[in-house]
């Protein structure tokens, strides 16, 4: 409770020491945006997952929340001012490092990070979602830490270790890695555009909106002249969602169907390709899967149990 108490003291103090905006300052600045970007200067072992799905929340909030998913080998707090000391024994019972981190702003030397910090994988694809959508609107400069000086630059940790596993967790996922954008990338008909969903469908449109790790939940994305149902920046994936119920079809209407779509996917493979993306067909049945995968060995098809 003591803590509970820190947290919502630390609350007030940022309502009250927060001033108007100057008018050189932008009128409106997103909470959410705020704080991926207060976060990315942090280390982060879950690669920021906790900090994205808590963004919406006020600062303290967050860092109480996420606080565990810090590197607490590459990070130190220093209560420079001893605040946090008088402000609450029970946020020292649980880490001063807290008390430290929800301050309205730090102050130089309180949070010290050793070597380079490599922005959290999902924090980063939550700020190319807010750039891809234009909903990224100009922001001042948000605080961050120091790291202490180092007479050779830390080496990078290996990325694997700093990518989460993705979810669901199965063997049907395709793995997260990172993906080389080349020129193809850029060309202007390559860049991501969120579109209103294509028909009326909810069940299709439920299932493409849980894709996990889908930059643009709740649309479609337009991407070389075609609607794709769902895109994972991470891994420059585009999905076509499919959910249909193939498995309650005789044998001659499922081989019919599958004939019947297959050129129509192959053709989404590769505009997909053309634009330096991977492509995938989701899928609700087994049977569906099996059926698609011996029609074309090419084909990337995943079962989709969260839909």
């Amino acid at each position: 409770m003591r803590f509970r108490a820190c947290i919502a003291l630390l609350l007030f103090v940022s309502a009250c020491t927060t001033s108007a905006p100057s008018p050189r300052e932008p009128a409106a600045r997103d909470p959410r945006l705020a704080n991926l970007q207060r976060a990315a200067t942090l280390p982060w072992t879950d690669g920021g997952r906790c900090v994205v799905e808590e963004a919406s929340q006020p600062w303290p909030v967050l860092v109480e929340r996420c606080f565990q998913a810090l590197d607490h080998d590459r990070i130190e707090f220093h209560d420079t001012t001893g605040s946090c000391a008088v402000a609450s024994a029970g946020a020292a019972a649980v880490g001063i490092g807290v008390c430290v981190l929800a301050a309205p702003e730090i102050v130089v030397g309180a949070v010290i990070v050793t070597g380079m910090v490599v922005v959290g994988f999902a924090i980063k694809e939550a700020l190319d979602a807010y750039e891809l959508s234009g909903d990224y609107p100009e922001v001042g400069p948000v605080p961050e830490t120091r790291p202490v000086p180092e007479t050779q630059p830390a080496p990078q940790e290996p990325l694997p270790k700093q990518k989460p596993k993705p979810e669901p967790k199965g063997p049907d996922f395709p793995p997260l890695g990172p993906t080389e954008v080349t020129e193809r990338g850029r060309r202007p008909e390559c860049k991501p555009q969120r579109v209103k969903h294509l028909g009326g469908n909810d069940l299709h449109n439920k299932c493409a909106d849980r894709v996990p790790l889908n930059s643009f939940p709740g649309w479609d994305v337009l991407i070389n002249g075609k609607n794709f149902d769902a895109l994972q920046m991470a891994t420059r994936t585009l999905w076509d969602v499919k959910t249909d119920d193939f498995d309650k079809q005789d044998s001659r209407s499922q081989d019919f169907f599958i004939q019947m779509k297959l050129p129509e996917y192959k053709r989404e493979k590769r505009l997909a390709e053309a634009c330096g993306y991977d492509f995938v067909v989701g899928v609700r049945s087994k049977a569906h899967k099996i059926a698609l995968e011996r029609a074309d060995s090419t084909l990337q098809v995943i079962l989709m149990n969260w839909c």
